[in-house]
């Protein structure tokens, strides 16, 4: 199969321009977190898992996740806790969005996936690789503020961006 065929049917060179762009947003911006509790709090993931979940879909939006959590774990900007909130929210924005076309409903499945599924995911990797001797539930609250907060600003990027481009997709 010739490697324009493969790379059309895979992910276009716009698609990975795009996810390789959030990732970068999203490792440059990795300083900017914000101490909750028994986790640090990173709005501008949950705010880029939004925004590519209705631009790219759910597919780019969990590698842009993996991607950037990979990156700021190697940078020292991470944690292992990155992957768990990322990834369930990125994909269920992602699926949300593609299920009712409604760009609160990528906010609410970012909401969903972070908030709840990715912090009682964090739960045992916290306490397998850092130690942690808390409750599950210890994460929920942080991992949702985090998630309302950055959700808020991946909707009002989208909002300018639908005023700009006049439409929800980018391919």
């Amino acid at each position: 199969m010739p490697a324009e065929n493969y790379l059309s049917r895979a992910m276009s060179l716009k698609m990975i321009t795009a996810v390789g762009l959030l990732v970068a947003l999203g490792v440059v911006a990795a300083p900017f977190s914000i101490p909750v509790g028994v986790a640090r709090v990173y709005p501008v993931q949950h705010a880029i898992n939004v925004i590519a979940a209705v631009l790219l879909g759910p597919g780019p939006a969990v590698l842009a996740a993996v991607l950037t959590s990979t990156l700021r774990n190697i940078l020292g900007t991470g944690t292992p806790l990155a992957f768990p909130g990322s990834i369930f929210g990125a994909l269920l924005a992602g699926l949300a969005f593609r299920l009712f076309k409604k760009e609160y409903m990528a906010a609410a499945g970012e909401l969903l996936g972070t908030g709840v599924l990715g912090a009682l995911a964090a739960f045992p990797l916290a306490k397998w690789l850092l130690g942690f001797s808390g409750v599950a539930y210890a994460y929920i609250v942080p991992f949702a503020l985090s998630s309302v907060a950055g959700s808020a600003i991946g909707m009002f990027i989208l909002g300018v961006w639908s005023r700009v481009h006049g439409n929800k997709k980018m391919f």
